[in-house]
């Protein structure tokens, strides 16, 4: 599942190299995050002065005296410290009062996993080995984001015009289905995207749906005269 976090809070306790990893999951949203740490890594530095987080220097010794004290409690909650022990504390706590929770050191705790997440433009694609390896997780990240073209980025974007194209002139979506299908497939339209020439696959991809209308109007009209 992708949950959609727009809106929501976000509290993660830990300010290392690991936190700022797991951080990648909700930047691209909406999200309000607090970092919460006695010491923070630049990298967690930075993102607060580009005022993508904020951040809480505290040493918690007393995790359920620490979430009582949150208000208003937030919905998700991040152990992402180096103490499993604080972590497992964090999570039960959190757990009471109706967050939703992750330990990094104990996924069997958690409510919900944070895969490597391989991003290339538009494209978003999430690698999971359940928390065995998360080295191995972001070895294969790193490889599937190699195997993202600027080609299909550009088929991302045609398909985008298309689909909201024909949402307005094409009631049925199963021809609407058929006609995107068609340019993906077409051979023409996908030259046109390997040279990187988004204009001209537009252009064919608007002849071929038009084509296409054209016959099954043609169609329409012949079985209709057959049988009138």
């Amino acid at each position: 599942m992708d949950f959609k976090v727009d809106g929501k809070t976000v509290v993660v306790v830990g300010g290392g190299a690991e936190v700022c990893r797991k951080l990648q999951n909700f930047l691209d949203s909406s999200v309000e995050i607090t970092v919460v740490s006695r010491e923070f890594s630049d990298a967690i530095k930075i993102l607060a002065k580009q005022g993508k987080i904020k951040v809480l220097q505290i040493n918690i010794k007393d995790a359920q005296n620490f979430i009582d004290q949150l208000n208003p409690k937030p919905d998700m909650l991040l152990a992402v410290t180096d103490d499993s022990e604080l972590n497992a504390q964090l999570v039960k706590a959190a757990k009471k009062v109706g967050c939703l929770v992750y330990c990094v050191s104990n996924p069997s705790l958690s409510d919900f996993i944070l895969p490597a997440v391989a991003r290339v433009g538009a494209v978003k694609i999430a690698v999971s080995t359940g928390g065995r390896s998360p080295a191995v997780a972001k070895l294969l990240r790193q490889r599937v984001e190699r195997l993202v073209t600027s080609e299909d980025l550009l088929t991302i974007e045609l398909q985008v015009y298309l689909r909201n194209l024909l949402k307005g002139c094409v009631a049925d979506y199963r021809l609407r289905s058929e006609l995107l299908n068609e340019t993906l497939n077409n051979v023409d339209i996908k030259q046109a995207l390997s040279e990187g020439n988004l204009y001209v696959a537009k252009v064919l991809s608007l002849k071929l749906v038009q084509n296409k209308e054209a016959t099954i109007h043609e169609l329409s009209r012949c079985t209709y005269e057959k049988t009138s």
